[in-house]
């Protein structure tokens, strides 16, 4: 990949790591000790995770960098981006294309992360790839990329089906990487900034939560989706008191 397109592992394992480093950092300062106590009250879970959480989610986020660069460098670095459908020139499929490939990674990537999620929670191989990121019951911003190498691969899988069925520019990937990572620190954020209401609207009842995934992870079960709600309620694997939690949380006020 010639000019500013050269692929590079350590330069793809930088940026990956540096995304991913920087915006939990972010939030966690905000939310975790710069506002901690003013803030606290509208924690989804009012308990703090202890050190000890922060510091294993951190570490096999280190570990899913590392896997993440590897597949990408693989994909594109190598011999087999010949049989990929990237492409560098945006006039090839024109700024119309390019703009629409974004949300159309989007819709690809929840539904690929629904499925794989979904079947990452059967008991046979559960303890094999998901039961790391589960540790975090009570997940914080670091819990974001805490995977076990297992499920790191697959969830690195994406960009491979991404990079196979679609034409994409390299710069489009980078947007949707960049999104996926803000909403996964959303996700696990630890609190919601969608306003009161907003899971029983009309735009709000197929979009994913904070406190949609936040339940996921202390109840394990249901709530399965990324960034849209479709397949949960498709599937029937919405949670039944996800609304009544969700107004729960942004019913609370300050003591």
């Amino acid at each position: 990949m010639p000019g500013v397109w050269s692929t590079n592992y350590w330069i793809i394992l930088l940026i990956i790591f540096l995304r991913y480093a920087v915006l939990s950092l972010v939030a966690y300062l905000m939310y975790y000790v710069i506002f901690r106590n003013r803030w606290a009250f509208r924690k989804i879970q009012i308990r703090f995770p202890q050190g000890s959480d922060y510091r294993r989610e951190f570490l096999y986020s280190v570990f899913t960098a590392f896997i993440f660069a590897g597949v990408g460098y693989s994909l594109f670095g190598t011999g087999l981006r010949n049989y990929t459908q990237l492409y560098l020139n945006v006039a090839d499929y024109g700024w119309v294309y390019f703009g629409l490939s974004i949300p159309l990674m989007l819709i690809i990537h929840d539904t690929y992360f629904y499925w794989t999620h979904r079947a990452m929670h059967h008991p046979s191989v559960f303890r094999w790839f998901h039961k790391v990121h589960h540790l975090s019951t009570n997940p914080s911003p670091w819990a974001s990329f805490a995977f076990h190498p297992l499920e790191a691969i697959v969830e690195a899988g994406i960009i491979v089906v991404i990079a196979l069925i679609m034409p994409v520019h390299p710069l489009a990937i980078g947007l949707f990487l960049l999104i996926m990572m803000v909403y996964n620190v959303y996700g696990h954020l630890g609190y919601e900034v969608y306003p009161k209401g907003f899971s029983r609207s009309w735009l709000g009842r197929w979009i994913n939560t904070s406190v949609n995934h936040n339940q996921h992870h202390q109840f394990f079960k249901g709530n399965y989706g990324l960034y849209f709600l479709w397949w949960d309620r498709w599937m029937g694997t919405l949670r039944s008191d996800y609304d009544r939690q969700f107004d729960d949380v942004k019913s609370r006020v300050a003591a």
